[in-house]
């Protein structure tokens, strides 16, 4: 039964993050995140994370549903990690009373994410709408001019 959880969690793990740590420090993120990710895991409110880039910015997607913008915290690093923390909180003053069922989940939630780009942090922006968490950090100048496109000529 222990084996079959182990092979569970390394599929999972696998499955979320393609991050292979190569130093320490991204070792260390790579365990933290994965502590975060099974305390949320629990809690059933760990949001989903869609991460794009195109040539102006890297775009980041997190569906976070049931909660206030006003509840979640969003913090960027200058060494390039991503941190959405936040909060769903009960709407019912005390559950015991008339509780007969529920799979609603509420708790705190931590998700930290690495970025790879050189980004200009100090011009992120942050959007909430519908349960939909949209974050746009621009790229810098010096990552916009890092690749070239090189023409292949027939021989």
């Amino acid at each position: 039964m222990k084996n079959q959880i182990m092979q569970t969690n390394q599929t999972s793990d696998l499955t979320t993050s393609r991050h292979v740590p190569t130093d320490f420090r991204s070792l260390m993120h790579h365990f933290w995140n994965f502590l975060d990710a099974s305390n949320a895991e629990t809690s059933g409110i760990s949001p989903k994370i869609q991460v794009t880039e195109n040539k102006e910015a890297v775009n980041v997607m997190a569906e976070i549903p049931g909660i206030d913008e006003k509840d979640i915290e969003v913090k960027v690093s200058s060494d390039g990690y991503l941190c959405l923390c936040g909060e769903k909180k009960s709407e019912i003053a005390d559950q015991a009373d008339d509780n007969y069922f529920s799979e609603i989940s509420y708790g705190m939630f931590r998700r930290t994410i690495q970025l790879p780009w050189d980004l200009d942090y100090d011009a992120t922006t942050a959007k909430y709408n519908n349960g939909v968490l949209t974050i746009s950090i621009p790229k810098s100048q010096v990552e916009k001019q890092k690749f070239k496109k090189i023409d292949i000529a027939k021989a």
